[in-house]
């Protein structure tokens, strides 16, 4: 019989605040029939408002969702009920229904065939005329990109105002006609920048950071790791076997510090971020197709003895979880003043010039207001500018007090993810 998680871990899984209250109002025994538990699942069916009851289900070691209910939320209310109800020892050990030994061995064969696939691709990117028929391809795509970038700031920002999505759309389906992706990704979101405040300077700061992507991309004299960073931002990646057979390995205690997900172009995608008891962060990625689960195996607020092993760059940052040693269990990040995090960011930004997000955990803050808006202020008085869409849950965590708190930096500030507050668990924000 797997262990069985607490009830932190389980409301760690909530993809936001409002899922882990309904998870709670639905963990109720006598809403829920023919539920069970083995190794590997856990099951159970739940009356809802229709008259077929929803049936829930998790695989435990991934761990992943099923639920017939029509939420997209994944895990839904149900399941995490399920497993609050599991975690309080509430659903006993049981034979497996038929719609669950089927759920279970679909996912089995989905893994194989999804192996069998990376195999094939790998060998074709392997390829030495695969590999440099699609160089030529990108060099020609860079190339008119780059002209491209010489014609928007020869006629001026002005009409980027009022311009269409098209005028960026065109050039990023160019790129991706190219074969460079994540190129393509960065030029369509420049969509947006126009009706944001301050938009010329930002378009104009944006454009710049392309045409030095561009220009670096040209270059063969840039050390090592600055190399390996310039491609990934082309579109040259490595695949996971790659980085977990050649990738920097770190063990170290890892916290997991928060977590958010964002959709783009028919794609979920999933950022963990994680900080070591050493101080260095990471990011675990996961994608997923509308309707399907995201990987969910790290939660919010525990720690993990792990090696990890990291893609290559100049400022390593994404990684994959290669190696785990024993099970997760609740812990609090080692934080940082404002000033020792911006020390962190410069650093950053120095190896990396397009570095656009960087984990922060910040060390006895506490929320303030003025006319500019939200801001985190430390024991010094320095501050970060927040973004929180709800900080009365902030405030209620907190009582006023100093906590440990944790988020995603970006240009437009610092966007809160969790807390911590004096021996109490993370709460999600």
């Amino acid at each position: 019989m797997s262990d069985r998680w607490d009830r932190e871990h389980v409301l760690g899984l909530a993809p936001d605040a409002a899922s882990a209250k309904a998870g709670g109002k639905v963990a109720e025994p006598a809403k829920w029939g023919d539920a069970g538990c083995d190794g590997e699942a856990v099951w159970g069916e739940c009356q809802g408002s229709g008259k077929s009851a929803y049936r829930a289900c998790a695989e435990l070691a991934e761990p992943a969702f099923r639920c017939s209910c029509p939420s997209r939320k994944f895990p839904c209310k149900h399941v995490l009920g399920l497993l609050l109800l599991w975690s309080d020892g509430a659903v006993g050990a049981g034979a497996r229904p038929e719609w669950v030994r089927e759920w279970l061995e679909q996912r089995r064969q989905r893994a194989e065939k999804a192996q069998e696939k990376k195999a094939v691709t790998a060998a074709k990117v392997k390829d030495p005329k695969t590999a440099e028929a699609r160089e030529r391809q990108v060099a020609a795509g860079v190339a008119d990109l780059d002209q491209w970038l010489r014609d928007q700031v020869a006629h001026g920002l002005a009409q980027a105002e009022k311009a269409p999505y098209r005028l960026w759309d065109d050039a990023a389906r160019r790129l991706v006609d190219a074969k460079a992706g994540a190129l393509a990704g960065q030029v369509r979101s420049l969509a947006a920048v126009p009706r944001q405040p301050g938009w010329p300077g930002r378009l104009l700061e944006e454009y710049a950071l392309l045409r030095l992507l561009v220009t670096a991309y040209g270059r063969d004299d840039l050390p090592g790791p600055l190399r390996e960073t310039v491609r990934a931002r082309i579109g040259f990646t490595q695949g996971q076997d790659e980085v977990l057979a050649e990738g920097q390995r770190v063990r170290d205690r890892w916290c997991v510090i928060g977590s958010r997900d964002t959709a783009q172009d028919q794609l979920t995608t999933r950022r963990v971020w994680l900080r070591a008891r050493s101080g260095r962060p990471a990011l675990v990625l996961s994608f997923g197709a509308p309707g399907r689960p995201l990987d969910a195996s790290l939660v919010v607020g525990t720690e993990l003895d792990a090696e990890l092993a990291f893609y290559p760059g100049a400022q390593p940052l994404r990684a994959l979880v290669a190696e785990r040693y024993g099970q997760a269990v609740p812990g609090v990040p080692d934080g940082t003043s404002v000033q020792g995090f911006l020390d962190e960011h410069a650093a950053a930004v120095a190896a990396d010039p397009w570095l656009d997000r960087l984990p922060a955990v910040l060390e006895q803050v506490r929320l303030a207001r003025d006319e500019q808006g939200l801001w985190a202020v430390d024991g010094d008085e320095q501050s970060l500018p927040l973004r929180l869409a709800d900080p009365w849950r902030l405030l209620a965590v907190s009582g006023g007090q100093p906590v440990t708190l944790a988020g995603e930096w970006t240009r437009q500030g610092l966007r809160a993810l969790a807390a911590w507050h004096a021996d109490e668990g993370a709460v999600i924000l």
